[in-house]
């Protein structure tokens, strides 16, 4: 079972005329990346389950016992993302438990290759969903109440899916039967392009958020309204977007970073010859620190003298620095790279699981975008990495296993 097929056999899923892809959650694209997810576990004899929450199980041995061993990552995109974020790190676990079944070995502890539902937030604008639910960081209650673009709420979502609403929330009892979380994924970004390395191992998940902004104008025909009599809020946002950028550029200085970016917008009526009524965008900052993260948010805010309305904040998350350092060690003393991207591991570090994570070298070092990528020989350098982890984790004779 190799990794570049694995990826191949859902090239096709949820695919743009652009070569990006749009899987969004509670979607037919969902639907047949689990029938997918599925079938290949159900070819390795993993028995697949799936949790209150949407999140996607299979089990190498009885979970129950406790003390799991888990890998995986998600399977649904951004909006023309890329298609390495996120299958890249599912269709790895399974090649790498295929080797370790094809050299005959069994776990003295169980394994399961796990698949986290709405890992982008690309559908409701909350990152992280699936594992936010399961581990208790947001309420069932947010969570079902968010909307998508078209107003259909997350409770309609799963009610359309032939599922409860009300089965959502906190699953403290799975979370509690894994030991430790390897999560492998695609760099986003250029920590590995000047090095020897294909793999890396990530540290921590930077500070990050989103914000809501809202700006009121008056509506107008973009012919007749004179430009002095005009109140336009596009004007406003563009001024905001300037500050954001500015103000995060002027803190992006090494060794800390800061980003900002302003990614989302809705306009009302959004017609090209009417002068906007209201517009609402979303403010996606970043930074290497607490303090700042909260320097910058306090910056645009002071010079913009608009109301920030925060939709979800996550402080730093830290990964397993024991583990972390053991695997690079393991793996060849290969890089520690932070990541300035959110992961489900990073929810699972705050839950109490020990974590870590294996990042695959992207040349191209861009991310959320069709242009996404890595090499075939470094995809498998990346199989290689992870079964030689779950086999140190799992005591497993690694030297047995076949190339």
């Amino acid at each position: 079972m190799d990794v570049v097929a694995l990826l191949a056999e859902i090239e096709s899923i949820g695919r743009l005329s652009d070569g990006g892809y749009r899987r969004f959650a509670l979607t037919d694209a969902e639907a047949q990346l689990n029938e997918w997810f599925d079938s290949t576990a159900a070819s390795l004899g993993l028995a697949v389950e799936e949790d209150r929450n949407g999140n996607r199980w299979a089990w190498w041995g009885d979970p129950s016992q406790g003390s799991a061993i888990a890998t995986g990552s998600h399977l649904d995109s951004v909006s023309r993302g890329g298609a390495y974020d996120g299958p890249l790190g599912i269709a790895s676990a399974f090649a790498a438990v295929a080797r370790l079944k094809a050299a005959g070995k069994e776990p003295t502890q169980p394994l399961a290759v796990s698949c986290f539902t709405d890992e982008e937030g690309g559908r409701f604008g909350v990152a992280c969903l699936g594992s936010r639910l399961a581990a208790g960081k947001i309420t069932a209650e947010r969570a079902l109440g968010l909307r998508d673009d078209d107003g259909i709420s997350m409770a309609e979502a799963v009610r359309a899916r032939g599922r409860r609403p009300a089965h959502l929330g906190p699953d403290p009892q799975r979370l509690q039967r894994v030991a430790t979380f390897i999560e492998l994924h695609v760099e986003q970004g250029r920590g590995l392009v000047d090095t020897d390395h294909a793999v890396a191992v990530g540290t921590a998940v930077w500070p990050h958020g989103r914000w809501r902004v809202e700006f009121s104008g008056r509506a107008d025909h973009a012919g007749t309204a004179h430009m002095d009599d005009r109140v336009d809020p596009m004007l406003h946002l563009a001024q905001f977007i300037t500050v954001a950028k500015e103000s995060a550029r002027a803190r992006d200085t090494l060794p800390q970073a800061a980003r900002a970016t302003v990614g989302r917008v809705q306009v009302l009526p959004n017609a090209v010859n009417a002068i906007p009524a209201q517009v609402l965008a979303w403010l996606d900052a970043r930074a290497s620190s607490e303090t700042l993260l909260d320097e910058l948010i306090e910056a645009i805010v002071a010079e913009t003298n608009v109301q920030l309305s925060e939709e979800s904040r996550t402080p730093r998350q830290v990964f397993d620095p024991s583990l972390g350092a053991h695997l690079a060690h393991l793996l060849g003393d290969v890089p520690l790279l932070d990541s300035g991207a959110g992961h489900d591991a990073g929810v699972l570090a705050d839950a109490g699981v020990s974590t870590a994570m294996l990042f695959v070298r992207n040349p191209t070092g861009i991310s959320h975008a069709p242009e996404e990528f890595a090499e075939e020989v470094d995809l498998r350098a990346g199989v290689d990495a992870l079964t030689a982890v779950l086999s140190d984790l799992l005591g497993i004779d690694k030297t047995e296993q076949p190339a």
